[in-house]
């Protein structure tokens, strides 16, 4: 294997926020720009040698440019082990999961959540940490340091991998895991939820709509929804993830996912829509005529989070986003559990 230590300086603009680095696709595709974050997120956490990597994003346009790209320079770095959704695909809750099933020091998500995605719109860049969850601003302080400082990049001359068949390569040093991107995360959604109960819902005639957007939740609402739950083909709205989002915009709010709306708010509406964005981690709850704000969506999840079996001992507390309404505070107050304020993203 060869490797290539490429001089470089640093570029403009990369400091990184709790959801990572965001900017224009072109931008990242700079000849060296992305390179260089990778290697400021490598420096940053002490380098890579001997460590293990989940990485994946929600199949934006660039997407698996990029995660060939990491691929090469982990490897060059001494990475130990990298795991890579199939397809280059993975939400960010199921990054997380396999960050933390794994035991692995962290991951690389790419994802610009529910910004558009094309080789003219955006592009993103984020580190978990090895809880599975954003790197705290002590990392990306320290990631930000390093870009201001950079000097070379070291880089893998190899050929890409394939990344639609799961499977196992080795670059170098470095195992590649390419893993199923829904399986590990349909089997934590079963030993959280009751799903004997759901698919008997189902099986007694409720109805449903969920929007995938184009984005990368497409895959796993199919498998979950339809093939484990039941629910009729056709359920599950736009669920073939596209580089561009089908031309839309996978943000869940009644303007960018208006058809669902009017489904839900027509006559012969389902019983319940939902609705998630690019890389799937926030959502928009449906009812037949009503719209349920997220504030309302939090509480009612806390309010009733005991009958799921992997719950079914409460919860510790909640947490909400500083501008999000105070509902999620007084189901805390009424259950007897801690409430936390956090900074918006």
């Amino acid at each position: 294997m060869k490797i290539d230590v490429v001089p470089t300086q640093p570029a403009e603009g990369q400091k990184p926020g709790t959801s990572g680095l965001r900017k224009k696709t072109r931008i990242f595709m700079q000849p060296g720009y992305l390179e260089n974050f990778v290697q400021a997120i490598f420096n940053g956490i002490g380098g890579a040698k001997g460590k293990t990597f989940v990485v994946g994003g929600d199949g934006r346009y660039f997407n698996d440019a990029a995660i060939q790209t990491i691929i090469k320079m982990a490897a060059a770095n001494g990475a130990e082990r990298i795991i890579v959704g199939q397809g280059g695909l993975l939400s960010t809750p199921a990054a997380s999961h396999l960050i933390r099933l794994n035991k692995t020091d962290g991951g690389i998500v790419l994802s610009a959540s529910h910004n558009p995605g094309g080789i003219d719109e955006d592009f993103g860049v984020k580190f978990n940490v090895a809880n599975g969850g954003p790197a705290p601003e002590s990392v990306t302080n320290a990631i930000f340091d390093h870009t201001q400082s950079i000097s070379d990049y070291s880089i893998a001359r190899v050929d890409d991998i394939d990344l639609q068949s799961t499977g196992n390569h080795m670059v170098g040093e470095l195992a590649i895991e390419i893993v199923d991107s829904v399986a590990d995360y349909q089997a934590l959604m079963e030993s959280l939820f009751d799903f004997d109960k759901l698919r008997a819902l189902f099986a007694g005639g409720f109805t449903m709509r969920f929007d995938a957007m184009h984005a990368v939740t497409g895959p796993y609402a199919r498998v979950i929804l339809e093939t484990r739950l039941g629910a009729p083909k056709g359920t599950v709205l736009n669920g073939v993830p596209r580089e561009d989002f089908g031309k839309g915009h996978p943000d869940p709010n009644p303007v960018w996912a208006k058809d669902l709306m009017d489904l839900m708010m027509s006559d012969n509406g389902p019983d319940f829509g939902a609705a998630s964005d690019g890389d799937g981690d926030r959502n928009m709850i449906v009812g037949r005529n009503i719209y349920v704000t997220p504030s309302d969506s939090l509480a009612v999840l806390a309010a009733n989070a005991h009958l799921a079996p992997g719950y079914r001992n409460g919860l510790s507390g909640i947490a909400r986003s500083m501008p999000t309404s105070a509902a999620s505070d007084r189901v805390a107050e009424k259950l007897g559990i801690a409430s936390y304020e956090t900074p918006t993203g």
